[in-house]
């Protein structure tokens, strides 16, 4: 039984065990108190700062700070209010430590990375804001939001630089192809057209002006004139550069549609030949081979196709039919089974994106 249980006179504890018992709670009642008492500025600055309240959590964390100078978790938060109410230039000497310093809190050197490189890009210190985010991809490759900074920053970058370009080199050859493109990317082919044309004029011996302009042309029609138009510049890109995988590869799909297959077969080789890897012209060799019936060379082609390109429908499609030309059901019937779940991907929706902001997905 118990030594503490009582008398029916009540006086039943031990002399020891009566003094002691509340001695020793009472004696952790004042450490909780204590521990209470260091941590609550802390956290309730913490919760501030979580809040919105950058402020008011400013205020509390300097007053943290003058009793306790050392506390690296209050100095580092003080600089995050700093930075987050624009503040950069009194934070980015702290938040330089704290992210340097940080490598075994890989939370705290996260915000201090993520404010530290959101002040370099206000400061268009732009190679310095890169080298930080890279560093906070490399530990934390799927974060939002430093996936977002990163895109921020370099658009920001890119305007800075165009800009300057626009300043200081108005007349060369540069500006023209970079409007152009630009003009592309808004779909305005006409501008483009005109814009490609003059850098051609300025530099005509530049590399992928004529590839470019020859794009633009294909992008404002397919009409005959336009198709020829656009052959002719793909010619000429690979007068100066015979090696031009892509440009032969274009140049055999302009042909197909002239109704010129025996004249695009030799284009598509060469193209394959130059580039093993290019999976758009391994899927046309392999369409010309299945057409004239030669199934294990198309297998061989598209198989190839597939391996480089998983998420092509026209290489699987491609290869489907080759497999069941070939006799090869089964191998088919999983093929067919890809392309369904391909064509049932989320993916949809951002290379409609893509094609929306003037881009396609690998393209060429």
């Amino acid at each position: 039984m118990p030594a503490t249980k009582k008398t029916a006179s009540g006086a039943g504890l031990r002399p020891a065990h009566r003094h002691t018992a509340p001695i020793v709670l009472l004696a952790l009642f004042l450490i909780v108190l204590l521990a209470k008492a260091q941590t609550d500025p802390l956290t309730e600055a913490l919760d501030l700062y979580r809040q919105g309240q950058y402020l008011t959590a400013e205020t509390r964390l300097q007053n943290l700070l003058q009793s306790d100078p050392k506390n690296k978790t209050a100095k580092t938060f003080l600089a995050l209010t700093r930075a987050a109410t624009g503040r950069c230039p009194d934070a980015t000497n702290d938040l330089q430590t704290a992210f340097a310093e940080n490598e075994g809190n890989q939370t705290l050197q996260r915000l201090a990375g993520l404010a530290l490189a959101r002040c370099q890009i206000v400061a268009q210190q732009f190679d310095k804001a890169f080298a930080v985010l890279y560093r906070l991809k490399q530990l934390h490759p799927e974060d939002a939001d430093i996936l977002y900074e990163t895109a921020r920053a370099q658009m920001k970058a890119w305007n800075e630089v165009v800009r300057e370009m626009f300043e200081k080199t108005p007349a060369s050859f540069r500006v023209n192809q970079l409007s152009a493109e630009i003009f592309e990317i808004q779909g305005k082919y006409n501008e483009a057209i005109a814009e490609y044309r003059k850098a051609i004029e300025k530099a005509p011996g530049t590399l992928n002006l004529h590839y470019r302009l020859a794009r633009a042309l294909l992008l404002e029609s397919h009409e005959p004139a336009a198709l020829e138009a656009a052959r002719k510049e793909f010619e000429a890109e690979l007068a100066l550069n015979p090696n031009d995988a892509v440009a032969h590869y274009q140049i055999a799909q302009i042909l197909e549609a002239q109704q010129a297959s025996a004249q695009a077969l030799p284009r598509l080789e060469r193209a394959v030949q130059l580039d093993p890897e290019f999976p758009e012209a391994l899927i046309a060799l392999g369409r010309a081979r299945l057409a004239a019936n030669r199934h294990d060379e198309a297998i061989a082609l598209l198989e190839k196709a597939v391996q480089l390109a998983p998420q092509s429908e026209s290489a699987h499609y491609a290869l489907m039919l080759a497999y069941r030309n070939a006799g090869r059901r089964e191998d088919a019937q999983r093929q067919s089974q890809r392309l369904d779940e391909l064509q049932k991907s989320p993916e949809g929706e951002f290379t409609e994106f893509l094609k929306r902001i003037g881009e396609q997905p690998n393209q060429p």
